[in-house]
């Protein structure tokens, strides 16, 4: 079965670029940039993949995961931001989204996410034996990006 992707995201070429790498890879990948393209092709096709940008200009995707997860409840999710924090990251898996990776990627590190079941598994398991803890180097980047 061939995969599909759809890559919501308001800035166009880096949707169209992320697009092309997929479409090399043996995807099917449609874009849309902003809330109600994403909600439109998302209720025309099925999709095994999803990647959603967590601030789309003026609307923030947050609010798009449950809506998307509706549309498509067996597709993953993936949060794209270039603002990921702490605080967003619980509440985009808490909303829904499987995973979550910060920009810049290249279609390698969202290929690992979206493959990833470390972000499901957070979301459905409460058991404290299976948490790992960011890096210093991650804490330390968390922090630089709250500041700014």
């Amino acid at each position: 079965m061939t995969r599909s992707i759809l890559i919501v995201d308001d800035d166009e070429a880096f949707a169209s670029t992320l697009a092309l790498s997929f479409e090399r890879k043996g995807f099917k990948a449609s874009v849309a940039l902003n809330k109600e393209q994403a909600m439109l092709v998302a209720g025309q096709q099925q999709f095994t993949d999803m990647t959603l940008d967590l601030n789309l200009g003026e609307q923030s995707g947050l609010q798009l995961i449950t809506q998307l997860r509706g549309l498509q409840p067996n597709a993953n999710i993936l949060i794209l931001t270039g603002y990921a924090s702490i605080a967003t990251t619980v509440q985009a898996i808490k909303l829904g989204a499987d995973n979550y990776l910060a920009k810049p990627a290249d279609s390698a590190a969202v290929l690992r996410a979206l493959d990833d079941d470390a972000g499901a598994d957070i979301s459905r398991d409460d058991d404290p034996s299976d948490f790992q803890p960011m890096s210093v180097s991650r804490l330390e980047w968390e922090h630089i990006q709250r500041v700014l």
